[in-house]
């Protein structure tokens, strides 16, 4: 083994100068540095016997850096420390004391590589003190930060870069010195040699000697932006995923698109399609040689706007010829655009809706996206950056986009066929109900169909006002079950089914229970298939009441269907108290009809469930505010059912309504002429010349003739065929109605005379001579009626 080549006198004066530190004790040297005496601990540590050690100097223990070697050559991580003793002649001896310390061999090939790994190792490393001062800084930390070691050596990073995120990392140093334990921690920050932030994943971790004790801190900086981005990307796909998607409504579908990249991909997003898709239907290719129009759909902005541009660029706009975004379109391809590209500045001068908000946020990249379906564009999707994002868009934000696009172009076009469906189903339901009441002389109407939100199918709910003989009216309110084309074919078959019943004029009971017979048929057909869904019509409500301005009466009886609200001419309202028959297709009881006076200046309110569809609020509480609400004066009836619906409209409406106003008239005295006759056919050539009279009196002396032959037949067909008591009754509205009862409840019918007939003509020329005529039967038997058109009718 070699000793040092240093002189011995100089080598003992260097040891002797070390700091004082706990160690080792190894032994004593005399004056000249020879050991004298050697200890166990010294052997044990070292390999050197007494016998072997003693007289030598202490110079073959001691290689470079005053660092021990082992008997064996290897350099361990202990110094030697040289304490000399006093005594009162001098300095006689020195006491021997092994210290720990870096093992630094420069003839160990270890100590070498161990240095070369730090310096050259390309993750940033740092070795503090155990007060969180720099001791080391390796090249890649230097290169990375464009400082030297000389201006950070002896420094806190704190005191070099100020910031949270760097006071946060001394605390941890600090941390680790005092407990020994590792730590960890990620930082998003720009060095002073870096244009931008990056990610970086910081190690803390204690250094200790072999007692271990702490003796530094080292710190281990990797940058991971690439990992950070991917993480990034990857969690913005899996926002996609879950929060794009959760309505079918294709406005509401594009602003959760621009609610999910907006701030965190893009400063600016605009989702626009073609207008057809947003009636439901697939555009046609879009051709490079014509203008491009669309429909903004959905924007998004990171940036504060000020109040008066609040409101989101809307409405359509047209792409001129060879726009860009046209471009993109009509090419079905993605188009990336930095500010150094001359079609970006077109861009900003072409697009009328986003270019100047563009420009006042400093634009300096876009992304625009084709939205993919069944091979033709639904719209684009245009993702601008500003001067909140430094860096541009590349090619891995375009996988991105075009990722984000996709996974919302499904959820647009599933929006668009449900809002195609949807269509077609309120096409149906349209055409199908009512468009406006008719104006009937009894009764002045108005009416409000609702749709459910554009989330919600079509429903099957409907109204009705059907003119009847005698000047009466029926009105009907309707609730299918279920939403979609069949609710409202099922609503359309049922709307019919009334109206055929209610023209053989039957009373409101009975109505319902033909109708209620007509649903159970319907099912029972039905049911031997077993894909067969259960038809709307089963569950069906419907309220059917019949007003007779004659009498200043109502008819009312309903089957599962909310029971009408009264308001009366002094203003108080209630809710009609009527039985509440089953739902249509149970046949499980009877219906009871409800009569009831209506006063002039009364109204009834006829409406469908729907109308009361605020969830969180109490059905009884709703149903005060629809009272209140109608005994509001209005200068309309118009006017009152708006009021009525903005009243009691719901947040988000899951299910359509229906309401019908109707407001009766009585008939005057005037407009009325009765007379009870006896069963003697000489009665009636008075009775014509009374009809005649009372038709002169009223001024339709153009329509006596036909009455007296009306009235002639009919009285005289009652006295031949019928029973007493026989009523004749006149009554004058819209048309000149002639009616004859009697209590029989025979029904008359029209046969073809033969030649040498006696009868069988009346019926026949009252057919021919009048608009109409029919058979109503009544409790107490039936009534003849014949209506004629008066005036240019």
């Amino acid at each position: 083994m070699r000793g040092s080549d240093e002189p011995i006198d100089h080598l003992i004066r260097r040891l002797a100068a070390a700091p004082a530190e706990s160690g080792v004790g190894a032994g004593l040297t005399d004056q000249r540095g020879r050991v004298t005496h050697w200890s166990g601990e010294a052997e044990a540590l070292l390999g050197y016997p007494p016998a072997e050690i003693t007289g030598r100097p202490v110079s073959d223990l001691v290689g470079p850096q005053d660092v021990l070697r082992h008997r064996d050559g290897r350099a361990l991580a202990f110094r030697l420390r040289l304490s000399p003793l006093v005594d009162a002649t001098g300095v006689p001896a020195f006491l021997m004391t092994c210290v720990p310390g870096l093992a630094t061999d420069e003839e160990s090939d270890t100590d070498g590589l161990g240095r070369a790994l730090f310096q050259q190792h390309p993750i940033g490393q740092v070795i503090y003190d155990c007060d969180g001062r720099v001791m080391h800084v390796n090249r890649a930390l230097l290169e990375r930060s464009g400082l030297t070691e000389e201006q950070v050596r002896g420094l806190r990073v704190s005191d070099f870069l100020p910031g949270p995120t760097f006071e946060l990392g001394v605390q941890r140093i600090l941390k680790v010195a005092e407990t020994g334990e590792a730590q960890f921690g990620e930082s998003f920050v720009r060095l002073p040699g870096e244009e931008k932030a990056h990610a970086w994943a910081v190690d803390y971790f204690p250094l200790v000697d072999a007692t271990g004790r702490v003796r530094a801190v080292g710190q281990s900086i990797q940058d991971y932006s690439k990992q950070y981005e991917s993480r990034l990307r990857l969690a913005l796909l899996t926002d996609a995923g879950t929060r794009i998607g959760n309505s079918l409504d294709i406005a509401g579908t594009a602003r959760e698109l621009a609610a999910v990249v907006v701030p965190r991909f893009a400063s600016l997003v605009s989702v626009a399609v073609l207008p057809p898709v947003l009636k439901g239907g697939l555009p046609r290719p879009v051709l490079s040689s014509t203008p491009v129009e669309l429909f903004q759909a959905a924007f998004r902005s990171a940036f504060a706007i000020p109040p008066e541009d609040a409101s989101p660029p809307s409405g359509t706009w047209t792409l001129p010829l060879f726009s860009p975004l046209a471009k993109c379109l009509a090419e079905d391809r993605t188009l990336l655009l930095n500010a150094s590209d001359a079609l970006f500045a077109r861009w900003l001068a072409e697009d009328p809706v986003h270019g100047a908000r563009a420009r006042e946020q400093g634009a300096h990249s876009l992304i625009a996206v084709p939205i993919p379906a069944r091979g033709t564009p639904l719209g684009l999707v245009v993702f601008v950056r500003c001067s909140g994002y430094p860096e541009a868009f590349d090619t891995d934000d375009l996988a991105v986009a075009e990722d984000v696009v996709a996974r919302a172009a499904i959820c647009l076009d599933n929006a668009r066929r449900f809002a195609r469906e949807r269509d077609i189903a309120l096409r149906l339901q349209r055409n199908l109900l009512l468009q406006s009441p008719e104006q009937h002389a009894a009764v002045r109407t108005a009416a409000r169909y609702i749709p459910a939100g554009a989330e919600t199918e079509a429903g099957g709910d409907w109204f009705d006002v059907i003119p009847l003989p005698g000047a009466r009216v029926g009105l009907v309110v309707g609730d299918v079950v279920g939403h979609g084309v069949n609710a409202s074919a099922t609503m359309g078959r049922l709307r019919t089914a009334v109206r055929v019943l209610a023209d053989i004029d039957l009373p409101p009971d009975e109505l319902l229970t033909h109708l209620d017979d007509l649903v159970s048929f319907a099912s029972h057909s039905a049911s031997g298939d077993e894909d067969t869904e259960i038809p709307g019509d089963i569950g069906a409500t419907c309220l059917y009441a019949v007003y007779d301005p004659v009498s200043g009466t109502c008819s009312l009886a309903r089957a599962g269907h909310p029971a009408p609200v009264l308001v009366r001419p002094d203003g108080s309202s209630t809710v009609v108290d009527m039985p509440l028959g089953p739902p249509l297709g149970l046949g499980s009881l009877p219906f009871e009809v409800t009569e009831m006076a209506l006063p002039e200046g009364s109204l009834l309110a006829l409406f469908t469930d729907g109308l009361l569809d605020r969830r969180g609020q109490d059905i009884d509480e709703q149903v005060q505010t629809l009272c209140r609400t109608l005994a509001e004066p209005a200068a309309s009836l118009d006017e009152l059912c708006d009021r009525t619906v903005r009243r009691l409209e719901p947040a988000r409406r899951t299910d359509d309504a229906v309401l019908l106003l109707a407001r009766p008239r009585v008939l005057n005295d005037d407009c009325l002429a009765v007379w009870d006759l006896r069963s003697d056919p000489s009665v009636v050539a008075d009775v014509r010349r009374l009809a005649t009279e009372r038709v002169t009196a009223w001024g339709l002396d153009e329509a006596s003739f036909v009455t007296e032959l009306v009235v002639s037949e009919l009285v005289t067909n009652a006295i031949r065929y019928g029973t007493g008591p026989i009523r004749l009754r006149l009554i004058k509205d819209a048309t000149l109605i002639c009616e004859v009862s009697d209590g029989s409840s025979t029904s008359p019918h029209l046969r073809r005379a033969r030649d040498f007939d006696e009868g069988g003509r009346g019926l026949l020329l009252v057919a021919q001579l009048t608009h109409r005529w029919g058979t109503r039967h009544t409790r107490v038997g039936k009534t003849i009626w014949a209506e004629q058109l008066l005036g240019s009718g």
